[in-house]
């Protein structure tokens, strides 16, 4: 919880609270329904907050902005994210179903009004997002496709609205395609062995007559 507060030391009391509940509630629920790894449990908070949080200093979101979390899993990179930003809407999409119901108890137990999720695969959401994020759940191809048609045109933030991912190790050929696709290390941003290999994958998305 320390590490959180050094690289983001405006947090409001309630968002101190909530940071501070998610390693006993993923703990709590983990023993029943296994969405983190026993060995990443006990590194909750480098492992999976932290590395969450790596997409907030990329990108701030603003208020009312709608963020998609793609294959969210346990909720990564997206409850982390709603905390920081509580006047931002999160939409939080898994197939699996034993997922989502994870999520559902965490977002209830932190107090998350700002979390919506949906039990389903993303191509069969609905609507526009200022952003899409995820954590590694496909090469940037097949993403780009699922994703295809669901982010707004107009951008209100400093990036570009797109794609912001989460992904390590050698990226050169996987992201060959993608001419306007930047990377952040992680591993200047943050001081831990941990993200020494990982970064933040920004893809801004072209739209037709632009």
């Amino acid at each position: 919880m320390e590490i959180i507060r050094d690289h983001f030391p405006n947090l409001s009391e309630t968002q101190k609270k909530q940071f501070s509940q998610i390693a006993e509630v993923y703990k709590d629920w983990n023993q029943k329904i296994n969405v983190v790894s026993r060995k990443d449990i006990d590194e909750i908070y480098i492992r999976h907050v932290l590395h969450s949080l790596g997409i907030a200093k990329v990108q701030a979101f603003l208020p009312n902005s709608r963020i998609l979390d793609v294959g969210t899993g346990g909720g990564f990179p997206g409850v982390p994210l709603a905390i920081l930003f509580p006047e931002t809407e999160f939409t939080l999409v898994d197939s699996i179903g034993k997922k989502i119901k994870v999520v559902d108890e965490v977002v209830d137990a932190l107090g998350l009004k700002n979390v919506k999720t949906v039990n389903d695969r993303v191509e069969n959401i609905s609507g526009e997002f200022d952003f899409i994020v995820s954590r590694a759940v496909a090469v940037m191809p097949s993403f780009v496709h699922w994703v295809k048609g669901k982010i707004a045109k107009i951008s209100r933030h400093e990036l570009k609205n797109g794609i912001l991912y989460l992904k390590g190790g050698d990226l050169s050929e996987e992201l060959s395609p993608y001419k306007t696709v930047e990377i952040f290390e992680l591993s200047e941003i943050f001081n831990n062995d941990f993200f020494d290999t990982k970064k933040v994958v920004y893809l801004p998305m072209k739209y037709r007559g632009k």
